[in-house]
């Protein structure tokens, strides 16, 4: 609503200062709003532009695809899922083309997953800890 009156008031023959004062916009923001205006018409001046900053870099499906693998058993001989290894493994089930370490660490973030504390992730009810005699994690059998 802002833009709309701030351009009907420039429309109407006051500055950019004396707009900024009825909008409450600095007149540098009334500025700009006229320079969209003039480049791209209404639309452009009274919305904002989309896209700033970079895309995501995996879909939801792709996003999804990797949860469900994390929650499943580690690869054979590995007691643990690590951010390393679910973007290496990640790439080898080809479930997504390339993927980084930081992209992983986030995704599993917004989760809430960590995977390398075992006892946040669902393991099959076959997989069971076994514990020594002094109460220590022993093993998996």
């Amino acid at each position: 609503m802002l833009r709309a009156i701030a351009l009907e008031q420039l429309t109407a023959g006051q500055t950019a200062p004396v707009v900024a004062k009825i909008v409450h916009l600095s007149p540098q923001a009334v500025r700009r709003i006229a320079h969209r205006y003039q480049q791209g018409g209404l639309d452009q001046a009274l919305y904002e532009r989309g896209g700033r900053g970079s895309k995501e870099l995996l879909d939801p499906s792709e996003k999804q695809r990797v949860i469900a693998m994390v929650c499943s058993d580690p690869p054979a001989g590995l007691a643990r899922w690590t951010v390393r290894l679910i973007a290496a493994e990640a790439v080898k089930r080809k479930l997504v083309p390339q993927v980084g370490r930081e992209t992983i660490r986030v995704l599993l973030s917004s989760h809430d997953l960590k995977p390398w504390r075992e006892n946040n992730v669902l393991y099959s009810a076959t997989r069971r800890r076994v514990r020594s005699q002094d109460g220590r994690r022993a093993g998996s059998v």
